[in-house]
């Protein structure tokens, strides 16, 4: 049967034994403090780390299969002549029909093309990222319309000049005004705003118009029907620099297939790969699985949790084996006050207990300060490091688990050496 008061008498001992060296018994909690915040900032680092890739793969769409225009290492060059040459790669409309056509279990396709040049409006002139698309857009990618409208058919079918930017794009080009129905050129061309979307976060990427713009963030971005870009813009795309020109003619930088439901995916990769490979003689052309991706994800999170934590863990380690070379020394000094206890009837468990308990209160007062300065450090990286960090009870459960028992596994062995010590010798002892 557990006695309270006894216990609470052996801890205001243990206590009182520390504060007779406050210096050793703060140093000594030293290596529990840092094992213990090392183990939550790392695992909080690395949850917000794996975070934030999941989220940014997740927004591609579970149920996609995304297939990109890759500029390939050698690519065919048209009608090159001294500086000029014209690069021909990439996905057609040829291949989104197909698709279409011929995949069982498709839902929908998207295709879409992406051109970087120049939004105009008055004097404001804003880098951007043009994209033709169709009116699917939207639910495929999961956008969110904040006013007016989004890309019609019927905009698609007549080939109407309007767009969609993003609210980013909208207080650059429009800080004092409206923007809806209002006008902004490219190129030679202007278009009728007839929406505001919400963009994404920077951490999702969209290959651009070429090389040099491969992973752009969606923002700055112009949404345009595709038979309105396929129009304006012409199938090649031009980049003059040093009185030199280099034009590429990609008629599509994306395709979207949508599946029906997520057990179709991995059966429709290598039929999708099969018919591109049969309509392009040379690799330009990249096959991205988000499904996969999140599996892979996944797992390196779990893989990068328990390497975060074994390194933490050996903070921990050497905390323990800190307090146990204390804890030894402390016997050593203590032998004659062990020899007067045992005299006057103190069992061996008793004086085991007291030690420990001293151990205990070693390791769970820094467990106690571990947690706070854990619980700090990972805020401080998030405010000062732009990085995303998590922290989660687990984390906080088990480091705090782990420094009592780090105290009871170290301390055990000191406390059994001053048990088993001769009465008579430590009487003795000077």
């Amino acid at each position: 049967m557990i006695n309270a008061p006894a216990i609470l008498l052996t801890v205001r001992l243990g206590v009182k034994s520390l504060l007779l060296h406050k210096l050793r018994s703060a140093l000594t909690m030293l290596g529990i403090i840092f094992g213990v915040c090392s183990v939550i900032a790392m695992l909080a680092i690395g949850e917000g780390a794996s975070y934030e890739a999941q989220q940014a793969i997740k927004k591609l769409g579970s149920n996609n299969i995304i297939i990109r225009s890759v500029k390939p290492t050698e690519e065919k060059v048209v009608g090159s002549s001294g500086r000029s040459r014209v690069s021909d790669y990439g996905l057609t409309y040829a291949d989104a029909g197909r698709l279409q056509k011929t995949l069982s279990g498709v839902q929908r396709v998207l295709p879409m093309r992406i051109i970087r040049d120049s939004v105009r409006f008055n004097r404001f002139v804003v880098a951007s990222q043009i994209i033709g698309t169709h009116p699917i857009y939207a639910p495929i990618t999961g956008l969110e319309i904040l006013r007016g409208r989004f890309i019609t058919q019927s905009d698609e079918v007549h080939t109407e000049n309007i767009c969609c930017m993003t609210e980013s794009l909208a207080r650059q080009l429009f800080p004092y005004q409206d923007p809806l129905d209002e006008e902004v050129r490219v190129g030679m061309d202007y278009y009728r705003v007839v929406g505001l979307v919400q963009e994404r976060s920077s951490a999702d990427k969209r290959p651009g118009a070429g090389p040099a713009d491969s992973g752009k963030a969606i923002d700055n971005n112009l949404y345009i029907p595709l038979s309105c870009a396929r129009s304006r813009f012409g199938e090649i795309l031009f980049r003059r620099s040093s009185g030199s020109f280099e034009a590429e003619r990609v008629q599509l930088h994306q395709i979207t297939v949508q599946m029906t439901h997520t057990d179709a995916i991995e059966p429709a990769v290598p039929d999708i790969e099969a018919m591109l490979r049969r309509f392009h003689t040379k690799k330009d052309y990249e096959v991205i699985v988000p499904l996969q991706l999140l599996r892979q994800a996944e797992q390196t999170k779990r893989i990068f949790n328990v390497v975060l934590g074994s390194i933490a863990a050996i903070s921990l380690l050497v905390g323990g084996i800190g307090i146990m070379n204390i804890m030894l020394a402390t016997v050593t000094e203590r032998t004659r006050e062990i020899g007067v206890r045992r005299a006057l009837g103190a069992r061996k468990r008793d004086i085991i207990t007291q030690f420990l308990v001293e151990t205990v209160v070693l390791s769970l007062g820094g467990g106690i300060i571990g947690v706070a300065v854990g619980v700090l450090v990972p805020l401080i990286v998030s405010h000062f490091a732009d990085m995303k960090t998590i922290i989660t009870y687990w984390s906080l459960a088990l480091a705090f688990g782990i420094s009592g028992l780090t105290g009871i596994i170290f301390g055990l062995y000191p406390a059994r050496r001053a048990a088993n010590l001769s009465p008579i010798e430590a009487l003795r002892h000077e």
